[in-house]
């Protein structure tokens, strides 16, 4: 989308005469350096594009879901939090070397070997199914700002069709006036003129109605100001057009089927989880009592304090939970398999509808032009002969009507080309 020609703003044209002539060069200059700044700042769709992609709240939204996701994983890699009991009141036990005063106990729970990397691995996958549902918003995103981007383009080139076709109207009721003076015509070709006028009249009008709400939907798009000036080029070119590749290698970097695999492998990792959540937690921790003096002489240990190591172990012998964990984690491997493949399905179905729509927009544009070039010289033929008294007025405003569709069909075709080429951009992850 580079190298495109802008219109921004109108020069209008500088009277200069009786104007001083220093000051006439300062206006011109001036007027130079204006058009000059609106070019440079005027912007093309790659800045549009960054713009939406830092901007939009879509984009914003899925980015943090990302990278809350990312968080999920230093936490189910945490071992359980220690804990500690005290005992230091009531009845306490009398030993043979003192009374017991106060008892602490320490103890730190353990999964089973690979848990807490297997909970990791669920974590990771899941994390990085968030990041391609955050990489397919940005790219549907970007496909919404580029279809906005070309209906703004064929709007401002069918307003811009319009005011010519006004414009050759008018030029056409002075002639049928004037031949109307002079006896070559009718009154009558002068009345279809001012149909015609009023038909054109009406329909820029309608034209010049639709362009607020695009801008309004284009600018929501970027998430800023509503009323902000929006810089179309008089043509839209494509990008490189992408080869057809093999089916099974065509959509291998589409977010939606790279997600739905990473899906896949977290609930394929979640049965081998459920698998080692089923087996003992082992618990190490160290048991300490404060013991006090006894009144007996030469007592062996008298008041030594106690120090007790301790090993644990919980007993999963509830085996339903972790049954029903892992064939649930079976399921949903089942059901994003059948998933995927109606993803692919559809993808391949909208891709191969879009290689037709750009095909056909090809097509048609090729048909359209050579049509406008044939009726261009038949108008002129037409008007020859009109001046010669040999064609009748109502051809000519009949093939002024063509030419008029085919001039807006040409642009349509531009706008549904460009916007095929988006669509498998999209598809094929190519959206910038």
């Amino acid at each position: 989308m580079r190298d495109l020609e802008y219109t921004v703003v109108k020069r209008p044209a500088l009277a200069c005469w009786g104007m001083p002539k220093q000051i006439a060069q300062v206006l011109l200059i001036s007027l130079f350096l204006i058009g000059m700044v609106s070019k440079v700042h005027a912007q093309s769709l790659e800045e549009y594009i960054g713009i939406a992609t830092q901007n939009n709240p879509e984009v914003k939204t899925a980015y943090v879901k990302f990278e809350a996701a990312m968080q999920k994983a230093p936490q189910v890699m945490a071992l359980p939090d220690p804990t500690i009991t005290m005992s230091a009141f009531g009845r306490m036990i009398e030993t043979r070397i003192g009374r017991q005063e106060a008892r602490f106990s320490l103890m730190q729970m353990f999964p089973w070997f690979g848990t807490l990397s297997a909970k990791e691995n669920v974590a990771n996958l899941l994390a990085e199914a968030a990041f391609q549902n955050y990489l397919d918003t940005r790219n549907e995103v970007i496909l919404k700002l580029k279809e906005t981007y070309a209906e703004l383009y064929e709007l401002r080139q069918m307003i811009q069709l319009e005011k010519e076709n006004l414009s050759i109207l008018e030029t056409y009721r002075k002639l049928g006036l004037s031949n109307f003076s002079t006896g070559k015509g009718t009154m009558v070709d002068v009345v279809r003129i001012d149909i015609d006028l009023n038909k054109s009249r009406t329909t820029l009008e309608i034209l010049e109605g639709k362009e607020r709400p695009l801008q309004i939907s284009f600018n929501t798009q970027l998430n800023r100001g509503l009323d902000e000036m929006i810089a179309v080029p008089n043509n839209l070119t494509l990008g490189k057009v992408i080869d057809r590749v093999g089916i099974d290698s065509l959509f291998e970097v589409n977010p939606k089927l790279v997600g739905l695999e990473k899906q896949m492998a977290s609930y394929e990792a979640q049965q081998l989880l459920s698998k080692k959540e089923g087996y003992p937690m082992i618990g190490l921790g160290v048991d300490y009592s404060i013991i006090g003096q006894r009144d007996i002489p030469n007592l062996d240990m008298n008041g030594q304090d106690a120090i007790m190591p301790m090993l644990t172990l919980t007993l999963p012998i509830y085996r339903k939970k972790y049954r029903a964990s892992q064939k649930e984690a079976e399921l949903m491997v089942q059901a994003v398999t059948s998933e995927k493949q109606a993803v692919k399905n559809s993808l391949y179905s909208e891709y191969t509808n879009a290689v037709f729509d750009l095909s056909k927009a090809g097509q048609l544009k090729n048909l359209y032009r050579k049509q406008t070039e044939s009726t261009e010289q038949a108008i002129q033929l037409l008007l020859v002969g009109f001046s010669n008294n040999t064609s009748d007025f109502e051809e000519i405003l009949r093939m002024n009507q063509d030419l008029l569709l085919y001039k807006t069909a040409m642009v349509a075709e531009t706008k549904n080309e460009f916007a095929a080429q988006s669509k498998i951009d999209y598809l094929l992850s190519k959206a910038e």
